[in-house]
Formats: structure tokens, sequence, C-alpha cells
């Protein structure tokens, strides 16, 4: 009988300390992009993977990419 794997999955909180971003952010971007879905759930507690982590990453780029555009009058 084969062995299953378990998958490493992540909390908010830990995709922020990964990025070194407030929590805060991490949780609006999860909150507002209705197409990073948590992988799974344990109670109320929402878990993501890897793939998670780098569309947030790539998310919070894009709003810092929009702001500095912003802010420097383009």
């Amino acid at each position: 009988m084969k062995a299953h794997a378990i998958p490493n999955l992540i909390t908010p909180g830990i995709i922020a300390g990964e990025l070194g971003q407030p929590l805060h952010r991490v949780l609006n971007v999860l909150r507002t992009r209705t197409h990073i879905l948590p992988t799974a759930r344990a109670g109320t507690l929402r878990l993501y993977g890897r793939h998670a982590v780098a569309m947030v990453r790539h998310e919070l780029n894009a709003i810092d990419a929009r702001r500095a555009r912003l802010e420097s009058g383009l």
C-alpha cells in the first residue's frame, strides 16, 4: 500500500512572512482576487499551496508598480 504525501499547505500569515509583507496586504489580496482560492480548509482556517504564494507575490508586485507609476505622475 502506498503512503500518501502530506501536502505543504500554509496560512496567510506564513505567506506574509515569506513575502516580507504586512499581513493586512496579503489578506486584502486574498479577499479581492477571486482567482486565488484556498487549497484546503481546516474549520475556518484557509490553507494555501505554493502556487497561491506565487500569485499573491505577483498581485502585490502589480499593486506596487501601479502605485509607483501614479506617484511618478505618468
